[in-house]
C-alpha cells in the first residue's frame, strides 16, 4: 500500500497569531501610555512573544508603529462607488474622519507619521493610491490625486495630529466642497 503524505497548509498558524497579538498589544499600550512611551520589550511582553520575533518581522519600532497605524485602513477595501466624484470623495473622506476620531487610531497615526522619517508613510501612499482609484472612475473630473491629497487628506491628517477636537461630522464634506469649488 502506497501512502503519500503531503504537508497540510496551515491557515493562519503561529505567524498570524503573533501578528494579531502584537497588533493588539500595540493598540492597548498606545491607548494606555501614548505611542511615544511604547517600547518593543513592552510590546513583546504584552503580546507573549520574544522581542526578536518583533524585530525579525518589522525591523524596528517605527516600522511596527507605521504598520499598525495603517492596517485598519486596508487599501484593498471597497471604496465608495457613486455616480459623481463629489459623493465618492465625501464618503471616502468621512470614512477617514470616522477612523481617526478614535483616539487610539489618532495616536497610532501620530506615532506612524513621526516614525516615517524620510520614507513615505504607508498611510500617505495608500491614500494617494485610493485617490487615483476614485479618479479613474470619474475621468471627467478636473481634480488630480495631488489636489485631493492637499485639499482633503492633508487637512484631515493635520487636524488628527494637531487639532483632533476640530474633527466633526461636517469636516469631510466641507473639505470636499472647498476642493471642488
Amino acid at each position: 500500500m502506497d501512502t503519500e503524505t503531503t504537508p497540510s497548509k496551515r491557515t493562519g498558524g503561529r505567524s498570524a497569531a503573533v501578528i494579531h497579538n502584537v497588533r493588539k498589544a500595540v493598540e492597548e499600550l498606545v491607548r494606555e501610555k501614548g505611542s511615544e512611551r511604547v517600547t518593543v520589550p513592552m510590546i513583546a511582553e504584552r503580546a507573549g512573544v520574544n522581542p526578536t520575533s518583533i524585530y525579525r518581522r518589522w525591523g524596528d519600532l517605527p516600522t511596527l508603529i507605521n504598520d499598525i497605524a495603517t492596517y485598519r485602513l486596508d487599501p484593498n477595501r471597497r471604496l465608495p462607488e457613486h455616480d459623481d466624484i463629489r459623493e465618492d470623495l465625501a464618503a471616502w473622506a468621512r470614512e477617514l474622519v470616522e477612523h481617526y476620531r478614535k483616539p487610539v487610531n489618532a495616536a497610532l497615526l501620530r506615532g506612524g507619521a513621526s516614525a516615517a522619517g524620510e520614507r513615505q508613510a504607508d498611510c500617505l501612499r495608500d491614500r494617494r493610491t485610493e485617490a487615483g482609484m476614485l479618479l479613474a472612475r470619474h475621468p471627467e473630473s478636473a481634480v488630480t490625486a495631488d489636489q485631493i491629497i492637499d485639499g482633503v487628506i492633508a487637512p484631515i491628517i493635520y487636524r488628527v495630529i494637531f487639532l483632533p477636537w476640530t474633527l466633526d461630522d461636517t469636516t469631510a464634506d466641507d473639505l470636499v466642497d472647498r476642493l471642488l469649488r
